[in-house]
């Protein structure tokens, strides 16, 4: 008979059973079970991440096993396993792989001992077919976009801004970025992710709709002379530039065509202020306000206030105070403002809104690492008003085809730090994805500048801390975000509500500081419902997000009373935020009240 295998056998893999049969006749049971121990501590440390502490787990239990097809059985087995630990691990469920295997994660970080020592006691249990740690690949997300090997400046290892690798940590889903440019096209790569936007462009003259699209207008007799603009504003088309912009920042991705944006989970809202002839400071400061969440006299509401405002664009002077006073609501807000340095080789000083107080300034960077310069005598604008870089050379993004206000769509290679900016603006929507609790604009600027990468050549002008470095940034980000609550907690509400005939009522729990989401076990929701018909009843739960889950739906007749306990699937939702509970009454002659509830997750 082979010998029984040791519970270390079970670590990592399990020892097949005609070798195991062969070990017994050949060794006693007792260096047996020495050897085994040897060679699974041996095997185990082969599939240890690389970091010096584990955090997740995944354990199969064998078929049939009441773990296996039991919630409660398996929350109760990983309690076991993390008995006598003295400070305990909080282990619970996250989900079930493809296998039959769970992933299991403790609420902290476990040394290498603890981890070990973890992993041992979870093996002692005859259930357990086998535990590994569930190590991290290093590569970065690999996208299918048919052009993604020309976006040098996401995946480029020396010059380039680490956007690949970040979108291990996040790709700014449920985030939005304001850009406030020429406006628009459509185009298929682009308008998954593009909320409805806004044309602040007071002039008729130069402004084609109101609906937020670029006109660039020069095919239907709209050419201007350069006699026709004011100084300082040349004549001619917009060059699908926000379109370009645009598409930096959000082009949709994993659609298998064209590019991808850098925060692709995100949302655009364009703002159009830039028109023939350039564009007026005071639709600039308009669209400021309004992307941001303020209020614009005789503008209905922006629906979806931004996280970062991108603002490609620049004029010459000092910072005046109508244009700090928007960038100053904007920051009190809570909204980033990015700007791009500008092209002219000159000091960054001399242009606004970069040279504003609490403005992101950015500078370019090309695929060398240093700073940009283009034919022409066009470079990088530089000097102590640049926060940091990023890559403006030879951007691949979306654009306009033609020249007609229904143009087609295609891309191209820009230059410039107008390309540069929406790099920056993209991580700051991944980043606040990220966080936990939103982080100011100051504190942003900040991780922008300690996490960005030394330039790898030498420059011959400043041009801010150094490269744009995304993962680096989603990393900071994630290490502040506060650690996850440590196990279930149980939310309730014994205050008494009237249940009236052919009515409505709700009660409510608030649910605050939690980090996690519902697990996949399933949610426990407790009621203690009075009532002396309790077929006139329909009760629901109410998630924060709007989404019902029915509770009891006008069963059980002239029953009294509804005393029971429900598991909802609610796997996924985050937790913070008001839970209600709905009942409805529609009947006559039978009245009751909501007595009690709760929620345990």
């Amino acid at each position: 008979m082979p010998l029984r295998a040791s519970p270390l056998t079970r670590i990592v893999s399990l020892v097949a059973a005609v070798s195991a049969a062969t070990f017994a006749v050949a060794t006693t049971p007792s260096l047996a079970g020495a050897r085994a121990a040897d060679a699974a501590a041996t095997r185990m440390a082969g599939h240890e991440p690389p970091g010096a502490t584990m955090q997740e787990f995944i354990v199969k239990y064998r078929s049939g096993s009441r773990a296996r097809l039991d919630a409660d059985s398996l929350h109760q087995a990983l309690r076991e396993a993390e008995a006598g630990f003295a400070q305990a691990a909080g282990l619970r469920r996250v989900r079930r792989v493809s296998t039959g295997a769970d992933v299991i994660r403790a609420d902290r970080a476990l040394d290498r001992a603890e981890a070990l020592a973890l992993m041992r006691r979870i093996a002692s249990d005859p259930q357990v077919e086998y535990v590994v740690p569930n190590g991290k690949a290093q590569a970065a997300l690999s996208p299918n976009d048919s052009r993604y090997s020309e976006l040098w400046a996401f995946h480029d290892y020396d010059a380039g801004s680490n956007t690949g690798e970040a979108w291990n940590l996040g790709n700014g889903s449920g985030a939005v970025v304001a850009v406030i440019d020429t406006g628009i096209v459509a185009h298929s790569d682009l308008n998954a992710n593009v909320l409805p936007g806004y044309d602040f462009i007071a002039s008729t003259w130069r402004s084609r709709d109101n609906d937020a699209r670029d006109a660039n207008p020069l095919d239907e007799g709209d050419w201007v002379a350069a006699n026709e603009c004011y100084a300082g504003h040349g004549a001619g088309a917009s060059g699908w530039h926000g379109t370009h912009v645009a598409g930096t920042v959000a082009a949709v991705g994993n659609n298998r065509s064209g590019v991808i944006g850098a925060a692709y989970g995100a949302r655009i809202v364009p703002v159009r202020v830039l028109g023939r002839c350039g564009g007026d400071f005071s639709d600039i400061i308009d669209a400021i306000t309004w992307a941001s969440g303020g209020y614009v006299p005789g503008v209905p509401a922006n629906p979806n206030p931004a996280e970062a405002i991108n603002l490609s664009l620049l004029g010459a002077g000092v910072c005046d105070a109508a244009t700090q006073d928007a960038i100053n609501g904007a920051i009190a807000r809570g909204v980033a403002v990015v700007v791009a340095a500008g092209n002219g080789n000159a000091d960054a000083g001399g242009f606004r809104p970069g040279n504003c107080n609490g403005a992101i300034t950015v500078g370019a960077s090309d695929a060398d690492g240093r700073r940009s310069v283009w034919s022409g005598g066009y470079a990088s604008n530089y000097g102590n008003a640049v926060d940091l870089a990023a890559p403006g050379s030879t951007i691949l993004s979306t654009v306009g085809v033609g020249a007609t206000k229904v143009a087609g769509e295609g891309y191209a290679y820009y230059n410039g730090t107008s390309m540069a900016t929406p790099q920056v603006s993209g991580l700051i929507a991944m980043m606040q994805s990220l966080a936990v609790a939103p982080r100011t604009p100051a504190q942003i600027e900040a991780l922008l500048k300690q996490t960005a990468r030394r330039f790898p050549l030498a420059n011959d002008r400043p041009i801010g801390a150094g490269i744009l470095d995304a993962k680096a940034a989603m990393e900071a980000v994630r290490a502040a975000n506060p650690a996850p609550a440590s196990g279930k907690r149980r939310y309730f509400n014994d205050a008494d509500v009237a249940i009236y005939d052919n009515a409505t009522v709700e009660s409510a729990i608030v649910v605050s500081g939690r980090s996690d989401a519902a697990p996949l076990t399933g949610t426990p929701v407790s009621l203690s419902i009075r009532h002396s018909y309790i077929g006139d009843l329909k009760v629901d739960l109410i998630a924060p997000d709007g989404s019902a889950y029915n509770l009891h739906n006008r069963g059980g007749g002239n029953a009294d009373d509804i005393v029971k306990t429900v598991t909802v699937n609610l796997w996924g939702k985050p937790l913070n935020g008001t839970w209600r509970l709905r009942v409805n009454d529609n009947y006559s002659n039978d009245t009751g009240w909501i007595d009690s509830w709760s929620i345990e997750f």
